[in-house]
């Protein structure tokens, strides 16, 4: 089955899905709304599976994925609104209008100049769509707070607001971290969250400058967490013991040996 025929299969089992005669009773009963939670598990399954390196849990999740936006286009079809040729064709003029270096007169543009290029692109549509001037115009409120922040500082930096060296942002978290201690001190629990969301923003804030995804660092870091938990619970269960039986000096122990027998298995792949 070539990709055409794919998609046109899919068409096809999403439009008896939302059949009023035969069709699915849970189907029939969704509204974009109703799907917003389904399609952010859908893609945070897609990045789980990707972040794994299986590509036929890739093929299956990108393929769940897909299912969604292919939902939203019959519902758009039904309600006259558009279908998924309008998607996909509006989404085709878009990336060739703001890939003019590709798709317009041939340039040899750094990739700084490339993403000049791209935010000045997209600041122009905001001002023809009628937005106001701000630089945060066509941000999602309802954005995950690291994508947001990441946003924000971006977003920010096209106007000049922005370090161009590490050095001040690493003091910045340094100088964020020593305002936490101290709101600790106070035990002042509304400072203290405040004090450590600007923490969090600064962290992320390195990252970007880094050029390093905080999304995708911390992804990792918690699936490095998990395993590294787990083969402690599994070392203990041969034991017939549990993690909470043991100290937390003792667990340390088991920890160091998780993160060596751990590193040892990645470092022969």
């Amino acid at each position: 089955m070539n990709s055409f025929t794919g998609v046109q299969a899919l068409v096809t089992v999403m439009q008896r899905l939302r059949d009023p005669v035969g069709g699915c009773p849970w189907d029939l009963q969704q509204s974009m709304a109703s799907l917003i939670p389904y399609t952010l598990e859908e893609a945070y399954e897609v990045a789980a599976a990707i972040t794994a390196g299986e590509p036929a849990a890739i093929k299956d999740e990108l393929g769940d994925l897909l299912f969604q936006v292919v939902f939203y286009a019959q519902l758009g079809k039904e309600q006259e609104l558009f279908d998924l040729d309008a998607i996909a064709g509006a989404t085709a003029e878009k990336l060739m209008r703001r890939h003019p270096h590709v798709f317009g007169e041939q340039q040899a543009l750094s990739d700084a100049e490339i993403k000049a290029q791209w935010e000045q692109i997209k600041s122009e549509e905001r001002a023809e769509q009628g937005q106001s001037d701000s630089v945060f115009d066509g941000i999602a409120d309802n954005l995950p707070s690291i994508l947001m922040a990441q946003k924000l500082q971006k977003r920010a930096a096209t106007v000049g607001f922005d370090w161009s060296e590490m050095a001040p942002v690493i003091a910045k978290i340094r100088e964020e971290l020593a305002e936490v201690e101290d709101e600790i001190r106070a035990n002042d629990n509304a400072k203290i969250a405040a004090e450590i969301g600007d923490l969090l923003f600064a962290v992320v804030n390195l990252a970007r400058h880094a050029q390093v995804n905080p999304e995708h660092a911390l992804r990792l870091t918690n699936h490095k967490f998990k395993q590294r938990f787990q083969w402690i619970e599994t070392q203990l269960a041969q034991q017939q013991r549990r993690p909470e039986e043991l100290s937390l000096d003792e667990l340390e122990t088991y920890w160091q040996q998780a993160k060596q027998q751990l590193n040892h298995v990645e470092s022969k792949k």
